[in-house]
């Protein structure tokens, strides 16, 4: 089996020593990823604009891996605050709604940083693997 390490650029990957992802066979292991924009080095202050980044942050992972959101098997949602969750069903939706891959969503007292209002980390199998 071949091991492959991922990396989106993030800061906290070097300064805490973890990968965006690691690929390990056919399975894909996403760390938990928020709403920044790497590039830029920002984060959006509402909770819909975090969850958009943080998919598309987990899309590249994905797509770097050889892989995309119909491969997700398992997903887990953080959040702040339960109340925010339905606001962001439409784009979570969008992205596992094909998948339907098992779910869990926990509400937790803080994220690694106080501007972060949702983490997103997932475990796919590359759909080769399961033919």
């Amino acid at each position: 089996m071949t091991r492959r390490l991922i990396s989106s650029g993030s800061r906290f990957e070097a300064k805490i020593g973890y990968s965006r992802a690691v690929v390990d066979g056919d399975w894909v292991h996403v760390s938990g990823t928020t709403g920044y924009d790497y590039a830029a080095g920002t984060i959006a202050p509402d909770v819909v604009a975090q969850c958009r980044q943080t998919l598309a942050n987990i899309e590249a992972a994905l797509t770097q891996a050889g892989c995309g959101f119909d491969d997700v098997l398992r997903v887990h949602y953080y959040l702040l605050d339960a109340a925010e969750f339905p606001s962001c069903w439409e784009l979570l939706r969008g992205a596992f709604g094909t998948a339907r891959p098992a779910a869990t969503m926990l509400v937790v007292a803080g994220l690694a940083q106080p501007e972060m209002r949702i983490e997103i980390e997932v475990t796919a199998r590359r759909a080769g693997a399961r033919a």
